[in-house]
């Protein structure tokens, strides 16, 4: 399988940091049908946690935050990677990206089983179209 490079656009809400934040926003997406091709939650200063919301479609989560009274942040741009997990498969994207001196702001990968794997990773945004240019993003 070739790799799979897409542009995506995301939102990040911020959220006590207790839990069960995560799982009630994660359920409301899912009990409205939003699909999420990516999901990252961490934590921040004074007790907040950051939850980036990777949607298939911008528009459905926008309207489920209007309903729940979410304040998401500005639409953003990341890459999605997918592939077949492999000794160098992030480090063949990576490097492309250091080759033209793009540097990579935050980057999560993980196996996916059956030889598959993602990786999201974002870059400043004055970089984006340069950097979707190096993966050959789609």
């Amino acid at each position: 399988m070739a790799d799979r490079v897409r542009r995506v656009s995301y939102c990040y809400v911020k959220v006590p940091s207790r839990a069960g934040q995560g799982v009630q926003i994660l359920s409301e997406l899912s009990d409205a049908g939003v699909n999420l091709l990516a999901f990252s939650g961490f934590p921040e200063k004074g007790g907040k946690s950051q939850l980036d919301l990777v949607p298939e479609d911008m528009g459905a989560l926008r309207r489920v935050a209007r309903k729940s009274g979410w304040r998401l942040s500005k639409v953003k741009r990341g890459f999605l990677i997918t592939g077949s997990d492999a000794i160098g498969a992030m480090q063949r994207h990576i490097g492309k990206l250091a080759t033209q001196r793009i540097n990579i702001i935050a980057a999560d990968a993980v196996a996916a089983g059956k030889g598959r794997y993602g990786m999201i990773l974002w870059v400043k945004p004055k970089d984006y179209n340069r950097a979707a240019r190096a993966l050959r993003a789609k």
